[in-house]
């Protein structure tokens, strides 16, 4: 098992710091305050330069199949080294649901077993895969949230009995933006042989994850987030205490032991899988994501895991402490364990995905958006994400425009 970088190297004398140079990258920044990585990520140039390299090898017929899988393989172990796992636990996918859809199928249900999760707290494409599965005879256990909005790690716990086959959570949930306290449930979860999967597309590349210190059994995740890659590629890591009682739902020649290099040979009837997670893997793979992947992750490790939490938390911070000051407490605690890089404000559920019915709230995102400062609005909560390229600059002028939003929409109020 690989050790990740953890630390970004010290800035030389008269030279920019590794994080300015980082942020230089994104040309982005040129017309914005971009604050929104919980919703999309931004392309660093030399992302976009190794795509376009990939483009130059189809459009000059310069590379064939194997030459572009290279890169499937390096982008591999690299997130692999970004978590702390070996590369041979490692598949490639298209996104958090093609993860999380990979165990559900592939798990060894018996029948009476159950699924213990927070519904109210996670996405719907971490619930919809467990809703399907009552038709297999699966018991979908709904421990409600705490009241404001963080998984309730305790209820969780509280929820598992001797049936218990797979609890799942996400490292921080994308509304209100809590951090999950994820090593009670994996210390469970090791100690009663159940499988913890959890949903990792709004921390990975931005909190340092080590999945066998946190106790986790599967890793779903995009590299459309904080991995800063492309839409439709992503990772799916499997504890190899699970792998080989998972047989996947679908199957294609990359997931069977092969003597050959040969794509088109068949290699008999007979079969094994692969003995890592590459069984998860199904046909082509998207190889511009993976162009992109290779590159964006070796720029986070560049910058090393431990040294972009401690920067996207320093400046969470002071974001915190800033929209208090304004009058404002925001949803996300600004210090402690839940504390996040999403920072939300406003009633939850107070409107939608969008909008809020909130009468400060709207406006306020109105006045951020003229101003261009890049945000979302969900679940009726103004939200904002940080990552390695935002800086106190970004912070402060985000509070400038915050307060005279909040001015204006006072007066408007009377």
């Amino acid at each position: 098992m690989s050790t990740p970088m953890t630390s970004a190297p010290a800035a030389q004398a008269g030279q920019p710091s590794p994080f300015e140079a980082f942020r230089a990258g994104f040309p982005a920044f040129a017309s914005q305050t971009y604050l929104s990585i919980c919703d999309k990520m931004i392309l660093h140039r030399q992302v976009r330069a190794a795509v376009e390299t990939f483009l130059d090898h189809l459009e000059n017929a310069s590379a064939i199949r194997t030459d572009h899988e290279v890169k499937v393989l390096t982008a591999r172990e690299k997130f692999a080294r970004l978590v702390n796992v070996a590369p041979e636990t490692v598949a490639a996918t298209r996104n958090v649901s093609d993860g999380i859809n990979s165990v559900a199928w592939a798990m060894p249900w018996q029948p009476g077993d159950n699924v213990v999760l927070t519904a109210d707290a996670e996405h719907p494409n971490n619930i919809y895969p467990w809703l399907r599965q009552r038709q297999r005879g699966v018991e979908i256990r709904m421990v409600p949230p705490l009241p404001d909005g963080a998984i309730d790690t305790d209820g969780l716990l509280a929820a598992i009995d001797g049936k218990t086959r797979l609890v799942t959570a996400a490292t921080a949930t994308f509304a209100p933006g809590h951090r999950t306290d994820l090593r009670p449930l994996g210390e469970r979860c090791r100690k009663d042989d159940i499988f913890l999967l959890v949903d990792g597309v709004q921390t990975a590349g931005i909190f340092r994850h080590d999945m066998q210190a946190e106790g986790i059994d599967g890793f779903a995740t995009s590299a459309s987030k904080g991995l800063l890659g492309l839409y439709g590629f992503g990772f799916l890591y499997v504890s190899p205490r699970w792998i080989d009682r998972l047989s996947p739902a679908y199957l294609s020649r990359a997931g069977v032991k092969q003597l050959t290099d040969d794509h088109s040979t068949m290699g008999g009837f007979d079969y094994e899988y692969q003995d890592g997670a590459r069984r998860f893997e199904v046909g082509s793979f998207n190889l511009a994501g993976a162009y992109a992947a290779d590159t964006s992750l070796q720029l986070l490790l560049d910058l090393g895991p431990e040294a972009i939490q401690a920067h996207v938390l320093e400046l969470a911070g002071r974001l915190h402490a800033g929209v208090r000051a304004l009058g404002i407490e925001p949803a996300v605690p600004g210090s402690g364990p839940r504390q996040s890089h999403i920072l939300t404000l406003g009633q939850l559920d107070a409107g939608g995905h969008g909008f809020s019915s909130d009468p400060i709230i709207q406006p306020l995102s109105d006045h951020l958006k003229a101003n261009q400062v890049i945000h979302t609005i969900r679940r009726g909560q103004l939200r904002i994400g940080l990552h390695a390229y935002n800086n106190a600059a970004d912070i402060d002028r985000a509070l400038d425009v915050m307060r005279e939003g909040l001015a204006a929409a006072r007066r408007t109020q009377g």
